[in-house]
């Protein structure tokens, strides 16, 4: 009786019976040795098989107890079958669901990867790209990490915005974002509008800030110097936006709206404004960026520009793995362009003409 028949027999894996072979796995399925490989390395050819062949694979696969040799794929195939995925943090907001879109294709592609925080510290994001590569990963994607180096191999940026060669750059349309807000404000008729900028360090602070001046002008609002503050720290905590808002507050110059540099930020300034009695919306209306997971579960919830994160993240894995499987093509994306989306909910209303 072979194995594979024993282990159908009852004496599977939850009876402690040894991995089976992959030829013993394919003769099981009556298949070729060569398919149950594709399906079961989740190699590019693959995707020609039926999905109903795959699933049965898959599923044999577990019953029957079948563990792949991944030491043996790799010095046969001479690939690691590796990511470096690089972050400025793993918290709650735009990182986490920029990872989530980049796990989800990885693992769906059979790949492994590290994921490395540098908390802006300038010495990790100089060492880490050497540091993964000493670790034998295929490719790097970095988020909202300025990467100023070129590396040997392939690399994706997300919310990158540099020209450095073998990167490819995901960044979002910030013009459209800045008069998707700015528009949105106005036509709520909101004139005096305060700004949070975004850290020194984060990658898309100076773009969006320009962004959003160019759009003010050409709309016709006026954006006074002391309606503007920035964030001082790199805390992922709504700590940050409450701190310089109550500082913007302080200085007693009037607003109806506040746009904030994310959604983290602009949750910390509505706890600011609330504590100095005033009302979101009825008195000052508050946007945030990202479309973080809780925003749509703030009170009131939360009005922000939607960057498409979890998307951004499958686009970077995508992009990543189609340049480390296809080496010989010489040419690949130097710039990804995606599109925000105004979310409209409960904290931007009509302005009733009080200014604050």
């Amino acid at each position: 009786m072979t194995r594979a028949k024993a282990n159908q027999a009852g004496n599977g894996p939850s009876a402690g019976t040894a991995s089976i072979s992959i030829k013993e796995l394919a003769a099981h399925l009556g298949l070729s040795s060569a398919t149950v490989s594709l399906v079961l390395n989740r190699s590019l050819g693959a995707k020609s098989i039926p999905p109903v062949t795959q699933e049965r694979v898959r599923k044999a696969a577990r019953e029957l107890n079948y563990r792949p040799n991944l030491m043996a794929r790799s010095l046969r195939q001479k690939r690691s079958f590796t990511i470096g995925v690089v972050v400025p943090e793993v918290s709650e907001g735009y990182a986490a669901l920029v990872l989530s879109g980049i796990e989800d294709h990885l693992l769906q592609e059979g790949y492994f990867y590290f994921v490395v925080s540098h908390r802006h510290r300038a010495d990790l994001i100089e060492e880490y790209p050497t540091l993964l590569q000493q670790r034998a990963v295929e490719g790097i994607i970095a988020v909202d990490t300025v990467l100023s180096e070129p590396c040997a191999i392939p690399v994706v940026a997300i919310s990158g915005h540099r020209d450095v060669p073998a990167v490819t750059n995901i960044v979002l349309d910030h013009a459209l974002a800045a008069h998707l807000a700015l528009e949105h404000l106005q036509k709520l008729g909101h004139s005096r509008i305060a700004l949070i900028k975004g850290q020194a360090f984060s990658s898309d602070t100076e773009i969006r800030w320009r962004a959003l001046h160019r759009v003010a002008k050409q709309l016709g609002i006026v954006i006074p110097e002391k309606l503007t503050v920035q964030l001082e720290n790199d805390s992922p905590s709504p700590e940050v936006g409450y701190g310089v808002t109550r500082k913007l507050l302080e200085r007693g110059e009037p607003f109806t709206a506040l746009l904030a540099f994310n959604d983290i930020s602009a949750i910390g300034a509505i706890k600011a404004l609330c504590e100095y009695g005033k009302r979101v919306p009825e008195d000052v209306s508050v946007i945030g960026f990202d479309d973080i997971q809780s925003a749509a579960f703030q009170n009131p919830s939360l009005t922000t520009v939607r960057q498409p994160l979890r998307q951004m993240g499958v686009i970077a894995a995508e992009t990543l793995l189609e340049r480390i499987n296809t080496p010989r093509k010489v040419s690949y994306p130097k710039e990804i362009v995606v599109k925000p989306e105004l979310v409209v909910r409960g904290t931007t209303a009509t302005n009733l003409g009080n200014c604050y």
